[in-house]
Order: structure tokens, then C-alpha cells, then sequence
């Protein structure tokens, strides 16, 4: 244990003048925890080997005053996944980082700043280290990995209350929990994509409803809202309800003209304005969901014939569900949905420039638009992961790296 006069003596040795200093003496050893190592190790060599029991993670003030507050950080991530951290609404890539100078675990630590005029700032103060580290945790905000998501809940799509499927016992469900634990993405990133992908609760599990069985409920709505000559505009809850209950279960009567329409009040009653981009987009996804490419003049004629009299349908309502062959002869269309795209950027930009060599940055922007980090624009993304040049007068993107 050090005295104060061999502190002053080893600064004298060293040129060093005791008055440019702070008065505080901080006198380290290894303390037990860190110490721990073979039996006959000298503490300072178990030290320096380390025990792996104790980790740095670097975060900002926002998170750390969510902790201070009560809340917690959450490691998702499966085995065969990269962890992320989650807080209440954002999740982040866990990264480790290096450093030269070694970091070490001192409980209780204090600064001379922090120290009162009765703990005599002027003494050598003896001090234990616990632990010791080389690297941090550095948190990196990253988009949420929830295309899981989707791949969990269409395991077992909700087909209808009188489907076989449904009264089988052996396909999985999920709980809000469920979900939580096998997603790799905040709670209320979760919650918001859930609603995204028009999900819901049917007795306590999460469900999709299978695309079909959906359409059939949309189509009730919409046959029953040219019946009664309502404007599209205004449709009455309770007497859908009332009318359509006896054909499928009011919940999800209920539920579709939430996915397609936004609920309002007037004079004491519930009504909906449909949403007329989602329902045409929806009866484009039906025609082109069973054909490997349509003729495109052809496929608009149909279109247009099969959505509600009084819709009308436009190219623009099907950005990031179909693309068009302009340079074919006839021009066609095929499906191809954002959702079935790779998650990660390369892999993504990899998959798009498989299936078409040089893309306009119109055609590409609904299938990477999803992509851009907080601030990031589409032509920084293009930038990235594509070379542009100029095709018949048109700037057109392909891929920096071969495509195999």
C-alpha cells in the first residue's frame, strides 16, 4: 500500500511536477474478481488473462435515461442470427469495438470532481480494480429485422372460422410474447409492422388472413355497398355488420374494412371511407398472383373491369407489387413483391439486378425505398450498391459487381 510520500517520490523520479496535478492519488491492485484464475496464478498475471465475466457496452444518453427510468435493453437474436439490442421503439446492430488502452472495472470509482471536501481529495486513495476489457459494445441504429415476422405468421394463415385447417390443432400460433422473443426488432417496431401486414388477434394469437379468404370478405363489403348505393365514402359499420354477419364472423367483418378503409364518427354512428388505391391494389395482386406475366394493355382492361363501379385504377397504385416490361413486345406485367425481396441491402440489390440487368431509378425505388436508414435518400442507396450510365438518353443503374 502505497504512502503519499512514495507517490510524490515516484513523480520526482519521473520529472514530473506534483503541482500541475489533480490532488487525488488513485493507488490500483487487482481485487479478488479479477484475480480469479489456476490455482498458484499470481493475481496481476489472472487479471491480465481475463475472465470474460464482465462486458462495456456503449450507449447515448437518450438509452441511458431510459434505464434510469426503469426500462430495459433486450437481446434478441436467434443462434443462427447477428444479435440486436432492442429499447422500447428502436433496435441497434451490436458491434464490438477495440481499443489500445485497457479499460478497467473500478466499483465505486470517483473523480476528484465528484469527491466532497470529507473525503479529503488530498489522500492516496486505495482502490480495487474488478475487471478489466480490451473491447466495448458499440450500438449502431440499425432498421428492424422484421421480415421474420411474416414468415412466422404465414405458417398458419387464418383461412376462415369453417376452414379444415383451421380446426386442426398441429400448426403453430403466436402470442404477442411469442413474437417478441423470436423477432429481432423492438416491441414497438413490432407492433407497428403488425399492423403493416393488416394482422390480428383471433383468441389471443396473432394472424394473417390468408390472401383469399380476405379478398372473399372484401368482396362482400363492396358488393354490399353497390346493393345499398352507399358512397365510398360512408359505410355504415353496424349495418355491414348486421348484413354480412350471417356469412362470415363480425370480427373479421370488422377487421377487413379496417385494412381497406379509415374508421370515422358522425352524428353518434361509425363509419368507413374505403381506401380505393388499397382495394384496386389488392384486385391487381388477385389477376396477377396466377400469371407469370400478363400482357399489360390487356391486364388494365381486366383490371379495371373487375374493381367496384365508380374505382378507378391507375399504374402508380401497384409501385412495389408489380413491375413492367416496357421494352418487351407486347409490353407486360408480372408480379413481384417488395415482401418477397431479400431483407439485407447487398443481398437485396443483388436480387433485383438478377432478375433485370439495368433498371431506371423509377422502376427500382418502390423495392429499395424500404432500405434508406434515417436521413439516407434512394441516390445515396443507388450510389452504394450500383453504376449509372445513360442508355437511349434514359440514366439507368446496374450492379457494381457481377451477378452470378
Amino acid at each position: 500500500m502505497r504512502t503519499r510520500a512514495e507517490v510524490e517520490a515516484t513523480l520526482r523520479l519521473a520529472k514530473v511536477n506534483p503541482a500541475e496535478l489533480l490532488p487525488a492519488v488513485h493507488c490500483l491492485s487487482f481485487g479478488p474478481p479479477a484475480a480469479n484464475g489456476a490455482p498458484g496464478t499470481p493475481p496481476a498475471a489472472a487479471a491480465a488473462n481475463g475472465n470474460g465475466d464482465l462486458c462495456l457496452l456503449q450507449i447515448d444518453s437518450q438509452l441511458c435515461a431510459q434505464l434510469e427510468d426503469g426500462h430495459s435493453l433486450v437481446i434478441r437474436g436467434d443462434k443462427d442470427e447477428q444479435a440486436v439490442i432492442c429499447s422500447r421503439e428502436k433496435t441497434y446492430d451490436l458491434k464490438i469495438a477495440d481499443t489500445s488502452n485497457m479499460l478497467l472495472f473500478i466499483p465505486g470509482c470517483k473523480t476528484p470532481d465528484q469527491m466532497s471536501a470529507a473525503e479529503a481529495p488530498g489522500d492516496v486513495i486505495h482502490t480495487q480494480i474488478c475487471g478489466f476489457s480490451n473491447n466495448y459494445w458499440e450500438l449502431r441504429r440499425c432498421r428492424p429485422k422484421v421480415k421474420k415476422l411474416k414468415k412466422l405468421l404465414m405458417e398458419n394463415p387464418y383461412e376462415g372460422p369453417d376452414s379444415q385447417k383451421e380446426k386442426a390443432s398441429t400448426h403453430p400460433k403466436y402470442t404477442t410474447e411469442d413474437l417478441f422473443d423470436r423477432v429481432q426488432a423492438s416491441e414497438g417496431e413490432i407492433m407497428a409492422q403488425l399492423q403493416v401486414l393488416n394482422a390480428c388477434k383471433i383468441e389471443g394469437y396473432w394472424r394473417i388472413l390468408d390472401f383469399d379468404y380476405e379478398m372473399k370478405l372484401l368482396n362482400h363489403i363492396t358488393q354490399l355497398v353497390d346493393s345499398e348505393s352507399w358512397s365510398f365514402t360512408k359505410v355504415p359499420l353496424n349495418t355491414c355488420l348486421a348484413e354480412l354477419g350471417p356469412l362470415e364472423p363480425e370480427e373479421m367483418i370488422q377487421h377487413c374494412l379496417e385494412c381497406y378503409g379509415k374508421k370515422y364518427t358522425d352524428e353518434g354512428e361509425v363509419y368507413f371511407e374505403l381506401n380505393v388505391d388499397k382495394i384496386c391494389r389488392a384486385t391487381a395482386q388477385m389477376l396477377l398472383q396466377n400469371a407469370v406475366k400478363f400482357n399489360l394493355a390487356e391486364f388494365q382492361e381486366v383490371w379495371q373491369q373487375s374493381v367496384p363501379e365508380g374505382m378507378t385504377t391507375h399504374l402508380d397504385q401497384l409501385k412495389g407489387l408489380a413491375l413492367m416490361d416496357r421494352n418487351s413486345r407486347p409490353e407486360t406485367i408480372f408480379l413481384l413483391k417488395v415482401d418477397d425481396l431479400p431483407e439485407g441491402n447487398q443481398e437485396r440489390f443483388n436480387s433485383l439486378f438478377t432478375l433485370r440487368e439495368k433498371w431506371t431509378e423509377e422502376d427500382i425505388a418502390p423495392y429499395i425505398l424500404d432500405l434508406c436508414a434515417e436521413k439516407q435518400t434512394i441516390g445515396a442507396l443507388l450510389t452504394k450498391y450500383s453504376r449509372s450510365s445513360m442508355q437511349n438518353g434514359v440514366k439507368v443503374y446496374n450492379s457494381r459487381r457481377p451477378i452470378s
